[in-house]
């Protein structure tokens, strides 16, 4: 059997995480003994911590990790980096918000033998017509700055080999906030067995998000100078190939 590490980032979720957990715990059946449940949570203000260890006297593969940077691309790395060391065969990433159905990942883990990544596709979005434009716009930067097409770059939903993660992750800084999304461009670029799935997209479930409009705009323009790095990077790397 394969070796699944289902891995979230995790931040002021105390209204959502134990019902999150709970939901895609039931995920890990069937899987590979040692396959495990994720959770990054470090710099919460509630009671999510309290929370998750908890739920690890009843949950013996609910992991924590609390040492990672407080955003939500620096635990991304971590969790990706903790998958890589530790010998997963599949990576799948969700967010602990209550936004994405458990029900819907049997689909994406029937083709992880046809393809390298299988992404999540929003087609219709419950967190509002806001957070739909920014993702537009990000896909077209993508196409402009990278030369590619996908239909949804930073999808939470997303179950990808391990080895093809490991491929690319050091390429990011460890602080970098928008993993998800140069995964995707890499995965494109280089041509690697991708599959775009649509998904459903609810409304977060509880609480408040931690990123905010203008917190967006604030890392979409850092990331214009990170997309220029990394072009610049990409291109030198074909050349020496």
């Amino acid at each position: 059997m394969d070796c699944l590490y289902i891995v979230m980032p995790a931040y002021n979720e105390a209204e959502n995480i134990e019902k999150v957990v709970r939901s895609w715990y039931t995920v890990l059946n069937g899987k590979d003994e040692k396959s495990k449940l994720i959770v990054a949570d470090s710099g919460s203000t509630d009671e999510t911590h309290q929370i998750l260890t908890e739920l690890k006297q009843n949950y013996p593969k609910l992991e924590i990790l609390a040492d990672t940077g407080k955003q939500h691309g620096p635990k991304l790395m971590a969790l990706y980096h903790y998958a890589v060391k530790n010998g997963a065969d599949y990576i799948f990433q969700t967010d602990s918000d209550g936004q994405t159905n458990p029900e819907e990942f049997s689909d994406f883990w029937e083709l992880r033998e046809t393809y390298d990544a299988v992404i999540g596709k929003r087609l219709s979005r419950g967190d509002g017509k806001a957070r739909k434009f920014v993702e537009r716009v990000l896909c077209l930067l993508l196409r402009l700055y990278f030369k590619v097409k996908v239909p949804d770059a930073n999808a939470p939903f997303r179950l990808m080999q391990t080895k093809l993660v490991g491929k690319y992750i050091d390429r990011l800084p460890e602080d970098f906030n928008l993993p998800n999304v140069m995964l995707t461009t890499y995965f494109i670029y280089y041509s690697e067995k991708t599959e775009f799935v649509t998904i459903t997209f609810k409304p977060r479930q509880g609480g408040v998000n931690s990123i905010n409009i203008p917190k967006i705009i604030k890392i979409g323009i850092k990331a214009l100078y990170d997309f220029h790095s990394m072009k610049k990077d990409m291109k030198e790397k074909d050349k020496r190939d």
